[in-house]
């Protein structure tokens, strides 16, 4: 694959929802790029225990010149540098104007604080990386007003 043949990436968000209407378009609700996990109490831990959450990824293409199945791959790279093959499959790409979507719903299980990258792969190529960012907050107790 070439960058100036395609595929092209129309758009690529991490989102609360999405719904699919009957003409194939997509409305994605709420984008996001972050999430906090909030520990209460005296027992919080001071580390962040590992959390699972669930992910809708939504990816949309622009065929371009790209015809017939291609692979997709989204690899993580966590704040700590390892990198993890995370979701597989394949996209549909008819030509030119021809768009192609994937909904991708993944449990993500974040291990550690930070700023997580998803890469993605068409064809093993990379096209784009996407951040998102795992926040911990330890929360104490409220001290009585005096």
């Amino acid at each position: 694959m070439m960058p100036e043949t395609g595929p092209y990436l129309k758009a690529a968000v991490f989102c609360d929802n999405v719904i699919e209407g009957k003409d194939g378009v997509l409305s994605v609700i709420r984008v996001i790029d972050r999430a906090t996990l909030t520990a209460a109490g005296p027992q919080a831990p001071a580390e962040m225990p590992p959390v699972a959450r669930e992910l809708k990824l939504v990816l949309m293409f622009i065929s371009g010149r790209a015809r017939g199945t291609h692979s997709v791959e989204l690899k993580v790279e966590k704040p700590n540098g390892d990198i993890r093959e995370e979701w597989s499959g394949t996209v549909f790409f008819e030509g030119e104007d021809r768009g192609a979507n994937l909904i991708i719903q993944m449990s993500f299980s974040f291990e550690i604080e930070g700023l997580y990258w998803f890469h993605l792969f068409v064809a093993d190529s990379l096209l784009t990386k996407l951040p998102f960012r795992l926040i911990y907050q330890r929360v104490g107790p409220r001290r009585a007003s005096q």
